[in-house]
């Protein structure tokens, strides 16, 4: 089963977003990410709906963050993000008529179930300003700089 990197990588954009005063575009964004504008834009559209980014057009535009990081979980991303899958493993067919399959998938379901409610619960509790803390400790350890941010902003 493929992994769905989309929390991960709009995690980093948003923390990217609140080191900067001034729009990033979508193309600045997105080769961050190694990927396409248009898929930028698609992640970041429910971002923009809960309120969490805004976004403008034209000249000097592109996507700012319009949220307080102390109200805004990893859950609340997320969520926004449609819910996607949290965990890459499944059944390997979802409507057995197997008994043995059916009594496997059985006991699968509820470890799923479990694991899934306590990832959602620890993504509750993790804030966007606890992450972003995180980043500024990780940057005084370094020595006070950050110079990978300000290469992915302005390669463009």
């Amino acid at each position: 089963m493929k992994r769905d990197g989309r929390l991960s990588g709009v995690l980093h954009l948003l923390l990217h977003l609140a080191e900067r005063q001034e729009p990033v575009t979508s193309e600045v964004l997105a080769k961050m990410l190694g990927t396409n504008p248009v898929v930028v834009r698609r992640s970041m559209a429910g971002l923009r709906e809960r309120g969490y980014v805004s976004s403008e057009k034209g000249h000097g535009g592109g996507w700012s963050l319009a949220c307080d990081l102390s109200r805004v979980t990893l859950r609340d991303v997320h969520d926004a993000l449609g819910s996607p899958p949290l965990l890459a493993i499944g059944h390997r067919n979802d409507s057995p008529d197997c008994l043995v399959e059916q009594a496997v998938n059985a006991a699968l379901q509820e470890a799923f179930e479990r694991a899934e409610e306590l990832l959602l619960s620890h993504l509750g509790d993790v804030t966007l300003a606890a992450l972003s803390a995180d980043v500024q400790s990780r940057i005084e350890a370094r020595g006070g700089t950050h110079d990978h941010a300000e290469e992915d902003l302005h390669e463009l």
